[in-house]
């Protein structure tokens, strides 16, 4: 092969290459961790959220388990937040928290976990595994970093998604009551009533274990629900339309003292 020929090979090998190369990522791995991370914040300042988390993600490859690596893993979490790729952020924080775990940042960095599980909480008629995960980090941040400054929100962001598994489970026994399957019904409102006594759904819960009950005859545990949601919620319309229920069949609400729902009601939080 003449000389000729084998340079124009390797220009068009070269050429071909071109194209796979992001020029804006060329030099990172000789820039010292420092630079990166200035250079990293000042994206974030200027709105570059994407660069921002690319110039921390290289810090982390390339100083692991270092201070700047350390502190890089941190605006990591917080730039995947930012840019909604919530998996990520928290698979990143949850790395933090394993590999620094009593450190400065750690109640932000768990906060923000439960931020991006948060993020992702559907409505009510899907899959509430996003509540139930918003819950356990949250509380985390509430039980292990108590005096920090993210616990009130953390304890607004429990409140939501304990309102959403409530609700969750409020749409599945509306089903079943539609469809007169009783029980099937009675179980997922009685889960509403112990299990989430302080959340938005309890009246409806109630005012629904009342019609349920009633319909089954089972008039006693009709009127003991009856009777708790009145004790509890008088002004409540679901207690108006509960009453007038039970005055269809020339009943009124009575508390039985040995009822399951006597024994939540304490637990209302309209006790």
């Amino acid at each position: 092969m003449s000389m000729a020929l084998a340079c124009a090979g390797v220009a068009v090998s070269a050429c071909q290459s071109d194209k796979d190369i992001d020029i804006t990522k060329l030099g990172v791995e000789t820039d010292p961790p420092e630079v990166l991370y200035n250079q990293g914040l000042a994206n974030m300042k200027a709105g570059n959220i994407a660069e921002a988390s690319r110039k921390f993600d290289s810090i982390d490859r390339q100083h692991p388990f270092t201070d700047w690596g350390r502190k890089a893993l941190v605006m990591s979490t917080f730039a995947k937040y930012r840019l909604g790729r919530n998996e990520d952020a928290i698979a990143t924080g949850n790395r933090y928290l394993k590999q620094y775990p009593n450190t400065e940042d750690s109640a932000y960095v768990q906060y923000l976990v439960g931020l991006s599980y948060s993020k992702q909480i559907a409505d009510v008629t899907q899959d509430q595994r996003a509540a139930a995960q918003t819950i356990d980090a949250m509380s985390k941040v509430v039980n292990d970093y108590p005096d920090s400054e993210y616990v009130e929100d953390a304890q607004a962001k429990i409140r939501f998604a304990r309102d959403q598994l409530a609700g969750k489970e409020m749409q599945v026994g509306r089903y079943y009551l539609e469809r007169k399957e009783y029980l099937a019904g009675i179980q997922r409102f009685r889960t509403v009533v112990e299990r989430y006594p302080t959340t938005n759904q309890i009246e409806e819960a109630l005012a629904r274990l009342v019609e349920s009950y009633y319909a089954m005859g089972i008039v006693e545990e009709a009127q003991t629900a009856a009777a708790v949601l009145g004790r509890n919620y008088p002004d409540s319309q679901w207690y108006a339309d509960s009453y007038k229920l039970l005055q269809t069949g020339g009943l009124e609400p009575r508390e039985n003292r040995g009822s399951w729902i006597s024994r939540a009601g304490a637990k209302l939080i309209g006790a």
